[in-house]
């Protein structure tokens, strides 16, 4: 009788799936290794174009640039790491790195804690997304023209700078209108006023109380004339009195011609405001008085004796003009100033975002055990919203490590080494006139080590919150 045989099973390794037919364990079957394949070919053909890009545009430049900084500034005589040295012995340089930490240590802190208030008070206002529009408004301003808006805010002159201008109303108001003359003095020629050194005028000769002296000065422009200004003629007129000194403190300037030099004429006016002294014998003050619009003053409770008047220097000062916020000292908290103004708004709404989606419960649970708004702000928001907070500071990091364009336009010429920064001196000594572009690829080379941990930090950070 013929024995008939069954094929045996494929054989099934203990605790694992059957095995392929004639093959071994683990190894995949030829199709899907060619679909593996295939797929890897379609995703390279795809990521070639971005890649491509990528290398134009990031790889070889930074490539370019390490190699360019190992050459003189002709890149043809090989120097090794003298531009580094030279880097670093440079006081430009080291200011501009001293003005980098500077904006790293204060323009993300404070743009990360202002976002974090603005996005917490938000939250308890009605109109709260219009309220975001307005405040990321400004992020689609080009750098270029919000240096130049804030160039033209910062200015000395009252007249166009709008913060000056806030400035001086303040001061006057609270101080009074402050009134001077810088560019008066006394005719050409004019034998009665002497300047002194402190930069006031003294009369070089002397009287006693019951007379009249007249001061005359010239040089003061029409526009600088103040709308209170009263023609002189009728107060020149007046008889002084006994035991004091009295006279016209004037524009010895007739309009159109005619006037006669020293003399108080028809349609010559006043000048107010002015402090007029009269010194003793031994230096000292012994009456003071404010002329009038008309230009009048009057020195009263004089003792018997010889006196000079004595136009202070306070009366020739330049008036209050405000804050230098060009100036060397402020130049750079200005321009930082102009920063927040831009990134705000981008802080604001990420913050936002991040405060929105945090669990309302949590908040609630705080509350209903009795801890205050701030108690709830600090233990619970500001840890809550610590990614947040973190992925804001450190982007605003990268960001002031790279700022050029402000600084650039706002800093006049005169103080731009005051406020400059490694972005804006890796240009001056490359294309700004230096035309050294080795030490300017070194430069470049010392932003870009600058830049990468904390590029890395951002990463990482991206990835943890992945996971």
């Amino acid at each position: 009788m013929p024995v008939t045989t069954s094929a045996a099973p494929p054989a099934t390794p203990r605790g694992g799936p059957p095995l392929p037919p004639g093959g071994a364990p683990g190894r995949p079957d030829a199709p899907a290794r060619r679909a593996v394949r295939r797929r890897r070919r379609i995703a390279a053909l795809f990521l070639f174009p971005a890649l491509l890009l990528l290398g134009a545009l990031i790889a070889y430049p930074i490539v370019f640039s390490v190699v360019r900084s190992l050459y003189d500034a002709s890149g043809d005589t090989f120097v090794g790491a003298a531009n580094y040295t030279e880097m670093f012995q440079d006081p430009a340089t080291l200011r501009a790195i001293r003005n980098s930490a500077v904006w790293v240590v204060f323009a993300p802190a404070l743009l990360t804690g202002l976002g974090l208030v603005l996005a917490v008070l938000t939250e308890k206002i009605r109109w709260r997304t219009a309220f975001k529009l307005l405040m990321f408004m400004p992020m689609a301003i080009s750098f270029l023209a919000a240096g130049i808006i804030f160039r033209l805010a910062y200015e000395q002159d009252p007249q166009r700078g709008v913060l000056n201008a806030v400035t001086v109303g303040v001061h006057d108001t609270f101080h009074g209108e402050s009134v001077s003359f810088p560019t008066a003095k006394p005719r050409l020629g004019d034998r009665q006023l002497t300047r002194q050194p402190d930069g006031g005028y003294r009369t070089a000769r002397r009287t006693g109380p019951g007379h009249t002296v007249h001061l005359g000065l010239v040089g003061v422009a029409p526009k600088d004339m103040p709308p209170t200004a009263r023609p002189a003629a009728g107060a020149a007129a007046a008889p002084a009195g006994h035991g004091e000194l009295r006279g016209v403190v004037y524009l010895d300037f007739t309009p159109g011609g005619g006037g006669r030099p020293g003399v108080v004429d028809r349609g010559e006016r006043g000048l107010p405001k002015l402090s007029v002294e009269a010194v003793d014998a031994h230096g000292r003050v012994a009456a003071t008085a404010s002329t009038a619009p008309d230009g009048s003053y009057r020195l009263t409770g004089l003792a018997p004796g010889s006196y000079a008047l004595r136009l202070p220097a306070k009366d020739f000062a330049p008036p209050y003009a405000g804050i230098s916020w060009l100036g060397p000292t402020l130049i750079t908290p200005a321009i930082i100033g102009a920063y927040m103004w831009i990134w705000t708004g981008f802080a604001l709404v990420l913050i936002g975002a991040g405060l929105s989606s945090m669990p309302r419960d949590v908040l609630e649970a705080a509350r209903m055990d009795g801890a205050n708004e701030w108690q709830v702000f600090r233990r619970i928001t500001v840890p809550l919203l610590g990614p947040v907070l973190g992925v804001v500071f450190v982007t605003m990091v990268i960001n002031v490590m790279k700022v050029f364009d402000l600084v650039y336009i706002i800093a006049p010429g005169p103080v731009q080494q005051d406020a400059n920064v490694l972005a804006l001196q890796m240009w001056l000594v490359s294309f700004g006139g230096g035309n050294n572009q080795g030490l300017g690829s070194a430069l470049g080379v010392l932003l870009l080590l600058l830049v990468v941990p904390a590029m890395a930090l951002n990463i990482r950070r991206f990835r943890r919150s992945q996971t």
